[in-house]
């Protein structure tokens, strides 16, 4: 080892190593009032309200959308561009939590409905929509959700939501309220508004030994908070019963002009010390409730058995089939005996021929790109932990920013591509790259979001962030783009291994199975058959407000989905090359980006047996969104099938001997 190594060596072992925590995760330390004794903890334990969503609509709405006791939101945190985008809007509540100080009963505000009044009687209308649709408040302490944990039907297992109901109402199809309100003696349309929370917040005392920081018995690291929503008609509404059970506030369905209507909303908190639990560990009750694990497994093996098969039967062909043609064609050429070519040879004057729309082609391959190394980015950061559900809204960030800075990589290989095929438009090639598929992503997810402003929901993006995304896009993204495409351009062209012919080659009358259409609906069987089931779960994370969490699973999901795409996609290119049709071009790319369409027709599925969606206004946002994703799907699957695809037909034709 060289002097200079040494040094370098005695310089990183005296340099101070700090640890570190991740944006979201660091630990907060709590203690009683007065108990602080000028250590780093905090007294006073802020209780954030999220907005409200439903799996009977898409349209979620912001927590003041309600009727409900209300903060100051000028106190709001600041949320990052993801949160937003996903709609998010996170609110300080109005319950005051003090560590270790139990409530046994405490009322919030009085909210007073008066029949005379046209506005009360809308927000009574609201509340009632809100419990008939069945939407749930999703709460926030302490960086984690607030869960609702009841026991399920099957098997009495316990599974703990990240949300729980406003309200209810006593419908013959959905029986929602029986597990909080007796409703043996209710007519079918009551509604009850679960007015009272009992939260229970468990901590864990830690000594100066495990933190570096000791508070003996009055403090401590929240590991859990669950909440038990319940609908209590409090007679008193300045000292309220919360003990008085048997007595559910009832919603009237009307009011007279002389009627009045109140409800007093309340809870009560309860804190548990539990030291078998660190805080380290305090999710897992949440994940573990969700039966993925297995399922997951199950996908994983499912997955492996069709990549197992597809690879033996491209070394097949590789090893055996294409080895066999290889070593006939140049035995052929050494032969004094001339003999006609046969098979994939025979094209080699026209395979490399450019295909038509070679633009378009070049844009969807230059887009699908981008699109992958997005998705690999954002797969690896998730794994790695950076994406935790701890770190709201960090998914979406993070791909944003992803797919913004690959813009170089998206023009680069459209460029590449476009130039390869012959192409001399070059500025056309770059204006269409950078705004082709990003413009149609753009306006889908505006027009969607001028229905969400119509609506008054949560979702609907503000106008300053929809400037910030277009900064991102044209700030940023085309600039990008440019300089890629011009980095792209300035190399040299593609050089094929064969020639191709001025005049086309004739292609023979083709089989059922060697056509282009049935070609192209056989090439997504098997890729989807790989992600299907994983697919459920991201659908339930994104329209049942469940929490995705298995990007390991994904990641290796990912990695078969490439292979098998690839395999498939040089499976159909060989069969078709040996049918003597050589335009294999566009029939790559669709082979494998058909996956596309029975993703769509899985997510058509999901809605019809999954959600119980009637209306219109949701029926359009969800396939709205459903559209954008099936696009970005179809790109990306569709590029990796077309790089597979070249990169097998120029290594099997630079291998043969061509006159």
């Amino acid at each position: 080892m060289s002097l200079i190594s040494y040094v370098i060596c005695a310089l990183l072992l005296l340099t101070p190593i700090r640890a570190f925590y991740l944006p979201g995760l660091a630990p907060v330390n709590y203690c009683k009032v007065g108990e602080d004794n000028g250590k780093s903890c905090k007294n006073e334990i802020p209780l954030y309200v999220n907005r409200l969503n439903t799996e009977e609509s898409v349209i979620p709405f912001e927590y003041h959308h309600f009727d409900f006791c209300l903060s100051d939101e000028t106190q709001s945190p600041v949320e990052n561009l993801g949160q937003v985008v996903f709609g998010e809007r996170i609110r300080p509540s109005p319950y005051k939590l003090n560590f270790l100080h139990d409530e046994t009963c405490k009322a919030v505000c009085t909210k007073v409905y008066k029949g005379s009044d046209p506005e009360s009687i809308k927000k009574l209308n609201l509340l009632k929509m809100g419990m008939a649709l069945y939407y749930q408040h999703h709460w926030i302490l302490d960086n984690m959700p607030v869960t609702w944990c009841y026991l399920v039907s099957d098997g009495g297992k316990t599974y703990c939501s990240t949300g729980f109901p406003m309200g209810c109402q006593v419908r013959k199809d959905l029986d929602t309220c029986t597990p909080i309100v007796n409703t043996a003696s209710s007519p079918f349309g009551t509604y009850y508004l679960f007015n009272h929370v009992d939260l229970e917040i468990t901590y864990h005392s830690g000594g100066e030994e495990e933190w570096g920081v000791g508070f003996g018995d009055n403090g401590g690291r929240i590991i859990s908070a669950k909440v038990k929503p319940a609908s209590i008609k409090h007679r008193n509404a300045d000292n309220p019963d919360c003990n008085v059970r048997n007595s559910p506030l009832e919603i009237p369905n009307t009011l007279t002009s002389s009627e009045t209507f109140s409800v007093t909303y309340s809870y009560r908190v309860t804190y548990i010390k539990n030291n078998t639990i660190k805080w380290s560990s305090r999710w897992d009750y949440i994940l573990e409730s969700m039966p993925q694990t297995n399922i997951q497994w199950f996908s994983i093996l499912n997955s492996l058995v069709i990549v197992l098969f597809l690879s033996g039967m491209v070394a097949m062909i590789l090893l055996r089939t294409l080895h066999k043609d290889i070593a006939r064609y140049n035995q052929m050429e050494c032969g004094e005996d001339a003999q006609e070519e046969f098979g994939w040879k025979l094209v080699h004057g026209d395979v490399f021929r450019p295909p038509r729309r070679g633009m378009l082609l070049a844009v969807f391959l230059g887009s699908g790109s981008q699109v992958f190394g997005m998705t690999l980015v954002t797969l690896a950061f998730a794994c790695l932990g950076f994406l935790s559900p701890a770190n709201r809204g960090a998914l979406m960030t993070c791909a944003l920013v992803a797919w913004v800075l690959l813009g170089a990589a998206a023009g680069y290989v459209s460029a590449r591509v476009y130039k390869s095929f012959g192409g001399r438009r070059w500025k056309s090639n770059i204006l269409l790259t950078s705004m082709v598929c990003p413009g149609v992503v753009f306006s889908l997810f505006f027009i969607m979001n001028l229905v969400l402003w119509g609506k008054g929901s949560s979702a609907a993006v503000p106008f300053s962030t929809l400037v910030a995304l277009l900064a991102l896009w044209f700030g940023v993204s085309v600039p990008l783009t440019f300089i890629g495409a011009y980095f792209g351009f300035r190399k040299r062209i593609l050089e094929h291994p064969v020639r191709t012919n001025q005049i086309p080659r004739q292609i023979p009358e083709q089989s059922l199975y060697t056509q282009p259409v049935p070609g192209i609906v056989m090439g997504g069987v098997l890729p989807f058959g790989c992600i299907f089931i994983q697919l459920f779960f991201i659908l339930n994370s994104l329209w049942s407000s469940q929490m995705y969490y298995m990007f390991g699973f994904l990641f290796l999901v990912f990695v078969i989905l490439v292979i098998t795409c690839s395999e498939t996609t040089i499976l159909l290119c060989y069969f078709h090359l040996c049918a003597e049709d050589y335009h294999w071009w566009w029939r790559a790319f669709l082979s494998s980006g058909s996956t596309a369409g029975y993703l769509f027709i899985y997510c058509c599925h999901y809605f019809v047996t999954k959600l119980n969606i009637d209306d219109a206004a949701s029926t359009f946002l969800y396939f709205g969104y459903t559209f954008i994703m099936v696009f970005l799907f179809f790109l990306l699957t569709g590029t990796i099938g077309f790089m597979a695809c070249f990169w097998f037909v120029r290594k099997i034709y630079s291998v043969v001997k061509v006159d």
